[in-house]
């Protein structure tokens, strides 16, 4: 679990090792080359400001605007928390290697990064099916949607993800924290990374690496499941709507949510069905950035520019500020 698009273990060496007891790792970084260190900082970290704003303005405008306390916006509040979530368990000590001239990092905390990383993406792909199940409702069945999608249900359909991704991840970090490490310390990437930490291993990885694919394509196939299925019958419901605006209004309500997945799956679906013969370690770095931090970044931008009423409420929380400032 915790797995970054396009990524595959490296083949780990055979015969005879020396086991030590490792007390640090040392990532190697998104490059080596020094031309590249610092617009790769500048870029990386204007990157990441922008979702960390971008996701606490999400959170906190769907927690205090009255107008936004409705089931959708309180799956995109906790949407918002996934996407803050994974992108700060890597984003920080990212940043942190381009400063520093080894950038280590312990051996408890190299256990914690991924367990973090692992318990906000997968419950970031659920709380997405979560979406998209309330959209459904909403457009098929509009009359008993408050009935259906009741403050209790909500918040069963966000305990289940959470409890879950965190019962995966500490399974996930026990069973590989648990194994001999060699000593080999070095990570060629710029977090610990589950399946690179398998490569470095002097133990038997048969079959935690078959827990880790079992689990990951179980949460793929499910959680992507439930969002065609959604989808499909969301389609069937809008066709056989009379009504032009009818269709144009319960399209615009799918609109951001509806990008949103096509990004998220679209990316982690297009790089793992490429070849493995075609993957370079530049290649699978530059997938994990856009993944661990470009598309935390992205989400809380299409919800704000494609959403009427998270457009109007950050409008309204501006003109607040400015009165406040001006009354000052």
């Amino acid at each position: 679990m915790g797995l970054p698009p396009g990524i595959f273990p490296c083949k780990r060496q055979t015969g005879k090792h020396n086991l030590t007891v490792l007390n640090e790792f040392i990532l190697m970084g998104i490059t080596d080359l020094p031309e590249l260190q610092a617009p790769l900082f500048g870029l990386l970290l204007i990157i990441y400001m922008i979702s960390v704003v971008g996701n606490l303005d999400i959170i906190i405008l769907t927690k205090m605007d009255s107008r936004l306390q409705t089931p959708m916006y309180f799956f995109l509040r906790h949407l918002a928390i996934t996407d803050l979530g994974y992108s700060t368990a890597v984003g920080p000590k990212m940043l942190v290697n381009f400063v520093v001239d080894e950038n280590k990092i312990s051996y408890y905390f190299c256990a914690m990064q991924p367990a973090f990383f692992t318990v906000f993406i997968t419950s970031e792909f659920f709380i997405l099916s979560a979406m998209s199940y309330d959209r459904y409702v909403a457009i098929c069945n509009p009359l008993l949607y408050t009935v259906i999608m009741s403050q209790r249900t909500c918040w069963v359909l966000m305990a289940i993800p959470y409890l879950y991704s965190t019962f995966i991840s500490v399974l996930v970090t026990i069973k590989i924290f648990n194994l001999s490490f060699c000593g080999y310390k070095v990570i060629n990437r710029f977090y610990c990374d589950n399946l690179f930490l398998l490569s470095l291993l002097c133990s038997n990885t048969h079959e935690i690496e078959l827990i880790i694919l079992i689990l990951s394509a179980v949460d793929l196939v499910s959680s992507l499941l439930i969002v065609l299925v959604s989808y499909l019958l969301i389609f069937i419901a809008i066709l056989r709507m009379n009504s032009a605006v009818g269709r144009h209004k319960a399209f615009s309500t799918c609109g951001s949510h509806l990008t949103v997945v096509v990004v998220s799956y679209g990316t982690l679906i297009f790089m793992n069905m490429q070849p493995k013969s075609s993957h370079s370690f530049d290649t699978d770095k530059v997938a994990s950035i856009f993944y661990t931090l470009v598309i935390p970044m992205l989400n809380p931008l299409i919800y704000s520019s494609r959403n009427k009423d998270v457009k109007h409420a950050l409008h309204r929380t501006w003109k607040k500020i400015c009165n406040i400032c001006s009354a000052l």
